[in-house]
């Protein structure tokens, strides 16, 4: 099959490369425009034209998606059979109707369960023990259209958004060459979304990764999971950023919500039910360490 792999993050990597390395013909990939960062506003690009740079596959770089009708004409006349999505901007149906068999995107959850921007951060947030993976056929309405496949995917006790990203990442592989072979020889059945069960998985955003002492020590050790190692959960001492990344609930310790209790190497904060030990700490400025470190130069009592 003609295939045009439409991405930009690490997460897609692992996809666009089995395609690369299938026997279909990768013969594009689509990914955000280049960036300027640092200092010296270096541009950079996206992993996926990384990747494609790499191997001499053509890049597409569309400013926009809606009412591109250059955009719109230059993929028609790639003739492609599919569109794989794995971690893109929305497509308009304009573009995602063009390839003869349409378009699929591989969603990091168990679809209509945590449909948006961050879907492995809220499952993990959300304290579940299992998340999943799930291509489904692209329609107008967000993460919404009729699904080829899902796998389960269990999440472990000491899993955290790094961790569990890799695992579904490199799993996402599979199942997108899975549903590659599905769509090739007709041999699939669509199932459409209960509506009725869908969670929300919005953009993380900063006040979202401010920790509020008052909640449970086991809701805030989920969010510290969900947030770590990047963008991380956050507290406010002394005026300055804290940014926490792993944590342990404790129990059978008396303290009020954000009351500090520490000694040479322990450090634990009250909740509003039970405890909270902190494992990995970055102060403002700082680089990230573990407690017993971190409290050789600083206090917070």
């Amino acid at each position: 099959m003609k295939i045009v792999f439409l991405g930009t993050p690490d997460f897609a990597i692992p996809s666009l490369k089995a395609i690369y390395h299938s026997n279909h013909q990768l013969i594009g990939v689509v990914t955000k425009p280049d960036k300027e960062r640092g200092r010296g506003q270096k541009v950079t690009f996206t992993p996926v034209k990384q990747f494609a740079v790499e191997h001499n596959i053509s890049v597409y770089q569309p400013e926009k998606l809606k009412g591109n009708s250059e955009f719109v004409e230059q993929m028609k006349s790639l003739g492609p059979d599919l569109f794989v999505v794995v971690a893109f901007r929305i497509l308009p149906k304009e573009i995602f109707e063009i390839p003869k068999y349409g378009s699929f995107n591989l969603h990091a959850s168990l679809l209509p369960k945590y449909r948006g921007a961050a879907p492995i951060q809220w499952a993990l947030i959300k304290g579940e023990t299992e998340t999943g993976l799930t291509t489904f056929k692209l329609a107008e309405k967000v993460d919404t259209g009729n699904i080829y496949l899902q796998e389960k995917v269990p999440i472990y006790p000491e899993d955290n958004f790094g961790t569990l990203h890799d695992r579904l990442s490199e799993l996402g592989a599979d199942v997108v060459m899975r549903t590659i072979g599905m769509i090739e020889s007709g041999n699939y059945q669509l199932l459409p979304q209960d509506d009725s069960l869908a969670s929300p998985a919005p953009k993380i955003t900063k006040e979202i990764c401010l920790i509020d002492w008052n909640k449970s020590a086991c809701d805030i050790h989920n969010l510290v999971r969900g947030l770590s190692p990047y963008p991380a959960a956050f507290f406010i001492h002394d005026e300055k950023v804290i940014k926490v990344y792993k944590t342990e609930i404790v129990n059978g310790i008396k303290l009020n919500p954000s009351e500090f209790y520490q000694t040479k190497k322990e450090l634990i904060v009250g909740c509003g039910k039970d405890a909270l030990k902190i494992l990995e700490i970055q102060q403002e400025g700082k680089k990230r360490m573990v407690t017993e470190e971190f409290l050789r130069g600083f206090s917070f009592v």
